[in-house]
């Protein structure tokens, strides 16, 4: 059963924007810890951005001033807003977190990632 789920990845030309959404599952009681990674091809997953329970951000340098986390406890959401895209964006973007579960407890989850691909 899939925690995570992200939407809204694409195809977008350089200089434009996407937003990237993830949702927890219904079953999901809490959730904590946020963050955007993305792997681009023949490159190790790298982190994006992250977000805490006090709304404290922190981004790569790569997209510092480009990107912007949000996250929303209470709807068990998170979403990564992409401004002025390069070549180099393009990648799969995963969304990560400790989701809490009755089932398991906390765990650390994955989303299944969605691909972006800015064309020049």
């Amino acid at each position: 059963q899939a925690q995570l789920v992200e939407s809204g990845g694409g195809l977008v030309q350089a200089g434009g924007s996407l937003r990237l959404s993830c949702a927890a599952s219904a079953s999901v009681l809490g959730i904590n810890n946020m963050a955007w990674y993305r792997q681009a091809p023949g490159k190790q997953r790298e982190l994006v951005a992250t977000i805490t329970t006090g709304d404290y951000t922190n981004y790569s340098d790569s997209v510092k001033g480009r990107f912007t986390i949000s996250g929303d406890h209470a709807k068990k959401m998170m979403w990564l807003q992409m401004s002025s895209l390069k070549p180099e964006d393009t990648a799969v973007y995963y969304c990560n977190a400790d989701i809490l579960t009755g089932l398991y407890g906390w765990r650390n989850y994955w989303g299944q990632g969605t691909q972006v691909t800015v064309s020049s």
